[in-house]
């Protein structure tokens, strides 16, 4: 079974077991969170579409940790006008894993 939920402005398919990163949460590692902006779930022919959300469907997710992405360099330069700008950012995530899926 699987499902596409949205989280932070971003869609994510997840399965059962699966480990991914998505914007940070404001909750503690190690507690237990449930999702439930399901756009879609799916398990083999048998699909559930969501209008905008499934119904009563609902992701169980443990938040696992807390950290920080690679640095990124944002880089400007203004051609012949002796200008440029320079900025790095690192992006906070949640790394959470997905326990059950909820139909």
């Amino acid at each position: 079974m699987y499902a596409i939920i949205e989280t932070g402005g971003k869609q994510f398919r997840v399965e059962e077991g699966l480990e991914l990163n998505i914007q940070k949460l404001d909750v503690e590692a190690g507690t237990k969170v449930d999702l439930d902006k399901i756009l879609l779930i799916g398990q083999g022919e048998d699909i559930k579409i969501g209008a905008p959300y499934v119904e009563g469907a609902k992701v169980a997710c443990t938040i696992l940790e807390h950290g920080r992405d690679k640095k990124i360099i944002v880089f400007k330069k203004r051609r012949r006008q002796d200008s440029q700008t320079k900025q790095g950012h690192r992006q906070d995530y949640t790394r959470i894993k997905v326990e059950a899926i909820q139909a």
